[in-house]
């Protein structure tokens, strides 16, 4: 069984304006990554933040992509065997 806690969502975090020390998102080593990517979750986080404002992460968000875009490149992976620990319950938005 594999149990997910979450994930480091670094990578999503910019770098302050005026900052000598560069984030993540802006390391040299990350500059080939795609925009819309970035894109792509900051989006899937207003969305769920217009329902249930203040409950989900972009930790979140890219924990739940990661885990979906793993079951639509490979369906017949057992999700039974993945937990996926969230700080928040769906539930309790209404």
């Amino acid at each position: 069984m594999i149990i997910l806690k979450g994930c480091d969502a670094s990578i999503l975090i910019s770098t302050t304006p005026g900052s000598k020390v560069l984030a993540e998102k802006d390391a040299e080593d990350n500059q080939d990554l795609r925009v819309e990517g970035f894109q792509t979750i900051s989006k899937a986080k207003a969305l769920v933040e217009s329902k249930c404002p203040g409950v989900v992460s972009s930790a979140d968000i890219l924990a739940i992509a990661a885990r979906d875009y793993v079951h639509l490149v490979c369906p017949s992976f057992s999700f039974l065997n993945i937990i996926l620990i969230m700080p928040f319950h769906f539930g309790l938005c209404s």
